[in-house]
């Protein structure tokens, strides 16, 4: 075993640079690198660093991902508005069409999402475009 958890080194951003960190505080990435890297093992895909909202954490809850319930047995702080987290990109996507999309940092955004998500869809949200 590499130790990678099938993360692949030198991943790209949504706008084909270098990714950038998503968060440290609260600590997030399915590799809990503080970045939205992904990888063979990573079967959800968390590749959208999304800005929460009440209006998207309520959404999710509903949906049946409650992220802002802490659970420590797991490490996991529970979420709040404002918090940077890297997301499922279906999720986003789901949360897109029903209106509830977060913010999304494009530079800390995953290449891999753009398999699920549109790149306009992406900018139309972005917290990051000049």
């Amino acid at each position: 075993m590499d130790g990678t958890g099938g993360r692949s080194e030198g991943q790209t951003n949504v706008l084909g640079e270098p990714i950038a960190s998503c968060s440290h505080d609260p600590v997030t990435g399915f590799f809990r690198d503080g970045c939205c890297n992904t990888g063979s093992s990573d079967l959800g895909m968390h590749t959208v660093c999304a800005v929460m909202t009440e209006d998207f954490l309520a959404f999710s809850k509903s949906a049946g991902n409650d992220l802002s319930t802490p659970h420590p047995e797991f490490g996991f702080p529970g979420l709040k508005s404002g918090d940077q987290w890297c997301l499922c990109a279906a999720r986003w996507e789901q949360a897109r069409e029903a209106g509830k999309a977060p913010k999304v940092r494009l530079a800390a955004t995953n290449w891999a999402t753009l398999n699920i998500c549109q790149l306009d869809d992406l900018k139309a949200h972005a917290i990051d475009l000049n």
